[in-house]
């Protein structure tokens, strides 16, 4: 019998999660894993005595994702992993077709077969949706738990209001597979996956493709560059608005302007980024 790890957090989901461990680790066992839950502590890697399983199936958001493929990575392990969507920001699920019914997403798993997906890496931390630096995008890091549980994303667009006080430029020197620039940025967003925060702001970008596509804001006045966001969201491009897509790219800034992996604390300047190609094995819905 193969075996599997459920690992979840028993607030994920405001609390589903918790009411339906039981109902989730039967819809694993009833295609044949041996199911063993175990409650996340973000301060233990999971993988430590679970070496040898056959699945990690992790339920949460982006958040908890990155927890687990970079525990799996420090340990040299690469484990299939299924993930249920529970968390505020749930964009790498979304991405690779995970149902929002967490009964069903169990099922899903329990039914699908593995692919291969991309992952970004970031000096020595992985991510597999977004990175990014500049206004808005640490402000998942700085919004608490408990208010994202109460009021879910709008706790991001309340904590996210507060940086028009410190708006600043971020000087870059940038290459992108060879390709040099300089860019005074008000905002970076670097994608492996589709979206960030539901919306599809990587137009062309694909967890399967081998590539990243990043999103630049140039620093203008205020108005100039919240005007020219919008436009890009509409579907327009505007100058002011970069879109480069490459495999590896290296950013330099004179400023060490904190960065954020998925929701989480990333890497510190200089970054040095590229996009692993199929290196995580992602138990994906059948279609």
């Amino acid at each position: 019998m193969k075996k599997a790890v459920f690992l979840y957090n028993p607030q994920s989901g405001k609390g589903r999660i918790e009411r339906n461990v039981e109902t989730i680790c039967k819809a694993l066992s009833d295609h044949g894993y041996e199911v063993k839950p175990q409650t996340i502590d973000f301060g233990k890697n999971p993988f430590d005595g679970n070496e040898q399983i056959d699945l990690m199936v992790a339920a949460g958001g982006d958040g908890t994702v990155n927890f687990v493929t970079n525990a799996m990575f420090a340990k040299g392990l690469n484990i299939p992993i299924g993930v249920i969507p529970a968390g505020t920001a749930n964009d790498f699920a979304g991405a690779i077709g995970m149902s929002y019914d967490v009964v069903e997403a169990a099922r899903q798993i329990a039914t699908g077969h593995e692919e291969r997906i991309d992952c970004g890496r970031v000096n020595d931390r992985y991510f597999v949706n977004i990175l990014s630096f500049g206004i808005f995008t640490t402000t998942s890091q700085r919004t608490s738990d408990e208010r994202k549980h109460k009021i879910g994303k709008l706790a991001y667009i309340i904590e996210g209001s507060k940086e028009f006080r410190t708006m600043h430029a971020v000087p870059l020197k940038v290459v992108a597979d060879g390709e040099e620039f300089d860019f005074n940025s008000l905002m970076v967003l670097i994608f492996n996956g589709e979206t960030a925060g539901g919306f599809h702001l990587a137009r062309r970008s694909s967890i399967k493709d081998g590539m990243f596509d990043m999103i630049l804001l140039e620093k203008k006045n205020f108005l100039r560059s919240t005007l020219a966001m919008g436009h890009y969201l509409m579907g327009g491009n505007p100058k002011i608005v970069r879109h480069v897509r490459a495999r590896k790219i290296n950013i330099v800034s004179t400023i060490n302007e904190p960065t954020d992996v998925d929701g989480q604390a990333g890497a510190r300047f200089p970054l040095d980024v590229e996009c692993m190609a199929g290196a995580l094995r992602v138990i994906c819905p059948s279609k």
